[in-house]
């Protein structure tokens, strides 16, 4: 693995540690010292007491990164960017979203008949098959990804690792003198699908937040504020502790050009949590109206790194595009004082005429003085 590669790689994982940690720490506090019997919080909009046992299962809501509105900020904000800080949370953004459907399948699923994993891994060796075909049959593929996707839901595991197996088992080299990975390829084609229609009734379906009921007084809820901590505080310090520990402790390096600190801008875009986020707090809190304030919690700390990110990464895309019109100018000052000066004299000479001054010895020899000076 490239050093350069496992930097972002490290940084997924430090940033999917230090905000369950914040998030856990704030809700523990506010069991302590917030209204109510120690060990419960108070919900401000009901006034529900809740223990700190059950509000404690939504730790892991605020692990996850939306790779798709995380990246939407940086093409909006930070045109100028070099392609390496991009690069960087592409990376870190993938391997956030890849370990938070893991984290979904282990803590948030429970298996109903072993039964259905027979089913799910003929599924498996099929499409590994049909991808790796000269001329893929698309119908036949999507069939069995159907399939796959129906047997994980039954066996009690989060359907959404169908989407994992299959793009694990899609060949990422290029095939039958094919100029491209055919992985790359099926991504970049159904990308306008994800982003453009799934995405948004997505979002639309599990945000799950009631405009018409919120209340001022959810911005005071301990479940918002500790996600608020979470994602705005806890992903950017997760990252860059990581980033700075692998760096100057672990001997690991950044991309060429880039130092730690370039990186905090992209850090705060990943607290964007939004889609994955929602989804892991409808599964971790049973209770209603926990998991309404939980995807309220998770809308809100989104769009306030998403606010504060844009103008970070604003202001860092100004820099650069400076450094780079500063560099282009220096580079087209040398290009003409090389062009005007090298190989060029100074000043033009003239040819000299030698001129002869004849003569007479003093023992009468006739001789001759030739003067070079002009």
């Amino acid at each position: 693995m490239p050093k350069a590669a496992a930097v972002p790689m490290l940084c997924a994982v430090g940033g999917m540690i230090a905000p369950p940690i914040l998030f856990l720490a704030v809700t523990a506090l506010f069991s302590q010292i917030g209204p109510g019997e120690p060990g419960t919080l108070i919900l401000t909009t009901t006034g529900s007491s809740i223990p700190f046992s059950e509000m404690s299962h939504g730790w892991a809501v605020p692990t996850a990164t939306d790779i798709a509105f995380s990246l939407a900020v940086l093409a909006l904000f930070a045109k100028a960017l070099p392609g390496s800080i991009r690069a960087f949370l592409m990376t870190l953004a993938t391997v956030d979203d890849l370990l938070a459907i893991i984290l979904i399948a282990v803590f948030f699923s429970s298996i109903n008949a072993w039964y259905w994993f027979i089913g799910i891994a003929v599924c498996a060796a099929i499409w590994a098959y049909l991808v790796r075909l000269k001329k893929v049959p698309w119908i036949a593929v999507g069939i069995v990804g159907i399939l796959a996707w129906i047997m994980m839901f039954e066996a009690g595991v989060h359907p959404t690792l169908a989407g994992v197996l299959v793009g694990l088992l899609t060949p990422s080299r290029e095939m039958h003198g094919e100029l491209s990975p055919r992985a790359e390829r099926y991504a970049n084609k159904l990308q306008p699908f994800s982003a453009l229609l799934a995405l948004p009734i997505f979002a639309l379906f599990a945000t799950g937040v009631h405009f018409e009921s919120m209340s001022p007084l959810l911005l005071a809820s301990p479940l918002v504020i500790a996600l608020i901590v979470a994602l705005v505080v806890g992903k950017p310090l997760g990252i860059i502790t990581t980033a700075w520990l692998s760096t100057h402790v672990g001997g690991l390096k950044m991309a060429k050009g880039l130092r730690v600190r370039d990186m905090i801008p992209a850090a705060v875009a990943c607290g964007i949590g939004f889609t994955v986020s929602f989804l892991i707090a409808s599964l971790a809190y049973k209770n209603a109206e926990l998991s309404a304030e939980a995807r309220f919690g998770v809308l809100v700390a989104s769009l306030i790194a998403a606010a504060i990110s844009g103008v970070l990464l604003s202001r860092q895309s100004k820099r650069f595009e400076k450094t780079a019109a500063a560099a282009a100018a220096d580079a087209e000052d040398d290009e003409s004082i090389d062009g005007d000066g090298i190989g060029q004299p100074s000043h033009t000479t003239e040819p000299t005429t030698p001129t002869e001054h004849p003569g007479t010895l003093a023992d009468g020899t006739a001789s001759v003085e030739i003067d070079f000076r002009h």
